[in-house]
């Protein structure tokens, strides 16, 4: 129960954090026209709350809102596109660093859900070394999204 909680909290603040592309401020939601009712609908998805399984894979707990289809998108996007592994996260950083140009709203959308999911998982590691290597991607992604909300002026931390 404690983790539901957690995961509810995480998503609450980094969704505070991206309001800037709800109301249309920033350079992402300016060039890709993120709608605000699509914000507000993921919002609204993930404060019903989400639990990972033993699979990794995110699920919705309030199950009316999993059987719509917008419930169903969201659900496919963050387990299809989401990568489940260090590796494959390093790999999705070092790719968006090496990028020269403004992220797309699935971009910056995968991003977010990422670092949900690598702060999940730096939490979740017994080894100290995982919990670090898993703490590092998270603080790059959170870097890539400071500088693509603030328009690549920043930067960046350590």
């Amino acid at each position: 129960m404690e983790m539901k909680i957690q995961l509810k909290i995480c998503f609450q603040v980094i969704m505070l954090l991206c309001s800037d592309v709800a109301t249309g401020n920033s350079p992402t939601s300016q060039i890709t026209g993120t709608p605000i009712s699509h914000t507000n609908l993921i919002f609204e998805i993930l404060l019903a709350g989400v639990e990972i399984d033993q699979d990794n894979n995110i699920v919705l707990l309030d199950k009316e809102m999993a059987s719509m289809r917008s419930g169903q998108t969201f659900l496919s996007q963050i387990n299809d596109n989401i990568p489940k592994n260090l590796l494959s996260v390093v790999e999705m950083v070092t790719a968006l660093l090496d990028q020269s140009w403004s992220l797309t709203q699935i971009q910056f959308e995968t991003i977010v859900l990422t670092m949900v999911y690598s702060a999940h998982q730096a939490r979740k590691q017994e080894s100290r070394g995982q919990q670090e290597a898993w703490g590092e991607v998270l603080v790059q992604l959170a870097n890539i999204t400071v500088q693509e909300l603030r328009g690549h002026h920043l930067i960046f931390y350590e």
